[in-house]
């Protein structure tokens, strides 16, 4: 079924939108959150798993630790207030994917509360706006397993012949962060939807308490979104799309869900509150449950878990180890780096900033880094519709490249190529270098004969050489660059022709 869209135009002159996020970590400790199995991605079905993270009868759940000392890291980087008590709640359904019936969670009483996190927007040509995302809470939970529907055409379970449960997820350690509703950003709401996404996620990054692979479900933001009248101030109703995965998925969700929302409206029809399920290839929502309310879930405190209490000493503590705060961090390291605002905008822009940060980490210089981030990587992003952060290639990837790049072993289009080839899955830059032959001949002997070849074959550059008029000297180091594949040294090349023709 197509769904009926109005123009975003139309949506803007007749509603304002109110956003509301609901972002899942998924935390980097060595073991899950109740029990010792090994919190990993991937690995052989179901083999990382116990008796607690099954819900077999008679096992015993115990908090990890360092769950909890990365909650409150979070929620202090996130200006909230941190919990002197709290306590674990049952949230109770029935899913396949959570062995237990039911998820170990917090309900009215989570670890972190009443904070802020203020997101950059870049504006073309103006001024950055600013707008102050609202922090309801921030608090601790653990994953499902993962469902697999097998035939059909969506993989999805409508359709599949059957479904498997890989329980290894199951339990691992999840910090969910909820706002408040987003009001006040009118045409800019599926902007500020994605740089907030975008500056959590560089937040969390440099917390190190996940890697945040958006690809790999580290973090997962759920997208609230609902319309009223213009200027009227009452909430309308909600829908919730679960797990996007990209920052251009929660961007483009928002824009679909506002326009999809305002044709239903403007018809006399009203909005269902449900959860929706984003497609990325179609750029679509479609229906998924009714959405529950709270009391739906018969949530009812844990019994068999021990409240948290963490002293205010240890959270001083903690405090102690944060890291920079982002608008500073953003300002000091325009200066250090000698990016114009137009820079620093755009790199932000991107999405590229927590990864130009990491890749000058690697040794790259900033201009370097920012260069290919947004040069040729951002190109392939664009054209593959994905983020910057989820194309595979490591920061450690591009610096090498530099680094190949600088030591003269390939020039800056040879160097797109080994891109070319990490992305394509071809190994590390150094293994695709060797395996493609991509490193520049600097040998006299090759480099001599195709000066001889292209001096024969250009008389009449020749000719202007020798009479002084060096710049013609390019079009002789155009037809040996030609001759050798890109893979002359350039610099070589000119001293060689300039030795023979001087």
């Amino acid at each position: 079924m197509t769904e009926t869209l109005m123009s975003y135009d139309d949506v803007l002159a007749a509603y304002d939108p109110a956003l509301g996020l609901e972002v899942h970590v998924e935390l980097n400790t060595a073991s899950k959150m109740f029990c010792g199995c090994p919190a990993v991605f991937g690995g052989e079905p179901n083999a990382g798993t116990c008796p607690t993270c099954l819900g077999l009868p008679g096992a015993m759940p115990v908090v990890n630790g360092k769950a909890v000392e990365s909650a409150i890291r979070i929620g202090l980087a996130l200006n909230c207030d941190i919990a002197e008590w709290c306590r674990f709640a049952r949230k109770n359904y029935f899913y396949p994917d959570m062995p237990k019936n039911f998820q170990t969670s917090q309900y009215d009483e989570p670890i972190a509360f009443d904070g802020y996190m203020d997101v950059t927007v870049p504006v073309e040509g103006g001024d950055d706006e600013t707008f102050r995302v609202e922090i309801e809470r921030a608090h601790m939970e653990e994953d499902t397993g993962k469902s697999l529907h097998v035939g059909g055409a969506t993989g999805r379970i409508h359709g599949a012949d059957y479904s498997l449960v890989d329980y290894n997820r199951a339990g691992i350690p999840l910090i969910e962060i909820v706002t408040r509703p987003i009001l006040g950003a009118g045409e800019r709401a599926p902007e500020v939807a994605k740089a907030y996404v975008s500056q959590l996620r560089e937040l969390i990054v440099a917390l190190g308490v996940s890697e945040a692979r958006m690809d790999q479900g580290n973090l997962r933001a759920d997208v609230n979104l609902s319309l009223s009248p213009k200027g009227s101030g009452v909430l309308g109703t909600r829908t919730e799309t679960k797990n996007v995965n990209s920052f251009r998925s929660v961007e483009r969700a928002v824009r679909f869900e506002m326009q999809r929302h305002a044709a239903i409206l403007s018809g006399g029809g009203s909005i269902l509150q449900e959860t929706r399920h984003w497609h990325e290839d179609t750029g679509i929502t479609t229906s998924g449950r009714e959405k529950s309310d709270a009391e739906d879930y018969r949530y009812f405190p844990e019994p068999d878990l021990v409240p948290v209490a963490p002293s205010r000493e240890w959270v001083e503590e903690l405090r102690g180890t944060l890291p920079e705060n982002p608008t500073v961090q953003r300002a000091r390291l325009q200066a250090e780096w000698g990016f114009s605002d137009l820079d620093m905008r755009d790199t932000i822009g991107a999405g590229a900033l927590g990864l130009v940060i990491e890749t000058i980490a690697e040794g790259a210089t900033p201009q370097a880094a920012r260069k290919w981030w947004l040069g040729e990587l951002a190109r392939r992003s664009n054209e593959d519709g994905v983020d910057l952060v989820d194309l595979p290639i490591t920061p450690a990837d591009v610096a090498r490249v530099q680094a190949l790049v600088d030591d003269k072993t390939v020039n800056d289009k040879l160097a797109r190529q080994v891109i070319e080839g990490v992305l394509a899955g071809e190994g590390t830059p150094d293994e695709v270098v060797a395996s493609r032959g991509l490193a520049v001949v600097s040998d006299d002997g090759a480099l001599g004969s195709a000066v001889d070849n292209a001096i024969a074959a250009n008389p009449d550059v020749a000719d202007k050489i020798r009479e002084g008029k060096v710049a013609a000297a390019g079009a002789l180091i155009g037809a040996v660059m030609k001759e050798m594949r890109g893979q002359a040294d350039a610099g070589r090349v000119r001293e060689l022709i300039l030795e023979k023709l001087s």
